[in-house]
């Protein structure tokens, strides 16, 4: 590294009490890698709250450990308030309209990103690592049945890739697929619920993934053969995009003219495979770090060294996972018009007719065997999406023209 100090922040988009938990594990873990250099590091903390989405206070978020404020030269807590003031003082420079300040900073998790990467622009750090409250520095093998644990390093490796790309994007473990494990008869065959998933998924969330998590009790394993090469490899360009995560992710701000703005349709997610659909000029590198991932919030313990050996099955037996693999149908079909249309325009109508004649025909099987009657809502909110999509298309658009603009203003600062 440097003589000079590379300044890296650290950005969470949060709405937990488990983020100040997760917080200072990623901090431990960076004290305790006596990387080579680690004195020319500069770590800030970027942190856009939502005080609503769990009935939290700010305190909640802002009460740090003094052990880790002390490894931290600046820190940043993006309120309510914050987000206000700030998007009110680009509308009084003229830099944006009141609707276009709602785009970018407004509600939803793009939002709170882009709230994220420009105050980490404007503090001028080199790099911005997004991080997120349900995912530690873990990743899990399995070995005989036996669930084999190992520590990461996630921002070292990180930091060893990112001055050669654009973004570099590591690697998920855990409970990254909110899909349960499911018996199938035949009221609900293997063939229903793979048209279910063909219908409402991407080039990432494929049938042939979800197979294969399925198989394994909903469980993710890490690969063993990117654990022991440690190489990190450029992430090849699908159908238009060069798919990334949220999380686990590294930003290039040292040339912020190659960075781009988050977007999700409102009320849908997504931010990260739309942000995927911009980066075929751009240096992507997937590099060999893991965080596990604890989607269904049942593995805290983790934090205070509990490995169990073995992790539980994702069944259909309980209903806040029955609930949780509902709102990811509900998240997938609100996007994937909008993906459709940025990556396939020729062939759109079709495959949203498509779509539309799978979800008909085995929506009513879905429901049943779920006992869910709100899973046949996903028909209406494909048609409502679909009606949509392009003014979310020029939402996107727009979204893209004001990031430029707000370049230009901090090139003036």
């Amino acid at each position: 590294m440097a003589d000079q100090k590379i300044r890296l922040g650290i950005g969470f988009a949060t709405g937990r009490k488990n983020f100040r938990k997760v917080l200072n594990t990623y901090i431990y873990s960076w004290k305790e890698s006596r990387i080579p250099g680690a004195e020319n590091v500069s770590l800030s903390l970027f942190v856009a709250y939502d005080v609503d989405y769990s009935n939290t206070q700010s305190t909640d978020y802002t009460n740090l450990n003094q052990e880790v404020v002390d490894v931290l030269d600046e820190i940043y807590f993006i309120g309510k308030k914050r987000i206000l003031k700030k998007s009110q003082d680009l509308i009084r420079q003229g830099v944006m309209t009141e609707a276009e300040a709602k785009l970018v900073f407004g509600t939803g998790y793009a939002a709170k990103r882009n709230a994220v990467l420009y105050a980490a622009l404007e503090s001028h750090m080199d790099y911005l690592l997004f991080l997120d409250d349900d995912e530690y520095p873990l990743a899990v093998t399995n070995n005989r049945d036996t669930a084999l644990w190992s520590g990461q390093y996630v921002l070292p490796y990180h930091l060893a890739s990112i001055g050669n790309a654009d973004i570099t994007n590591g690697c998920h473990c855990g409970y990254i697929s909110p899909v349960p494990h499911i018996q199938f008869d035949e009221r609900f065959s293997e063939q229903d619920f793979r048209r279910l998933i063909r219908a409402i998924s991407n080039d990432v969330i494929n049938w042939k993934s979800i197979r294969t998590i399925m198989d394994n009790g909903g469980v993710t394993y890490a690969d063993t053969s990117v654990l022991i090469h440690q190489k990190p490899e450029e992430v090849p360009e699908v159908n238009g995009c060069k798919f990334i995560t949220g999380s686990n992710l590294c930003i290039n701000l040292k040339r912020p003219e190659r960075t781009f703005p988050f977007y999700n349709p409102p009320g849908a997610r997504g931010e990260d495979t739309f942000l995927s659909t911009l980066l075929g000029e751009r240096t992507v590198l997937r590099v060999p770090c893991y965080t596990f991932h604890d989607g269904f919030s049942a593995y805290h313990h983790l934090l205070d060294g509990v490995l169990p050996i073995r992790l539980n099955a994702i069944g259909t037996d309980s209903g806040k996972i029955v609930s949780r693999f509902y709102r990811a149908c509900v998240g997938w079909v609100r996007y994937k018009p909008l993906l459709l249309y940025i990556t396939d325009r020729d062939g759109y109508d079709a495959s949203i007719r498509h779509m539309t004649a799978a979800l008909d025909d085995v929506l009513p099987k879905v429901c049943d065997h779920f006992q869910r009657k709100e899973f046949q809502k996903l028909s209406a909110e494909l048609a409502h999406y679909d009606k949509n999509v392009k003014k979310h298309y020029a939402q996107f658009l727009r979204v893209q023209k004001v990031w430029k603009a707000l370049l230009s203003r901090l090139e003036t600062l």
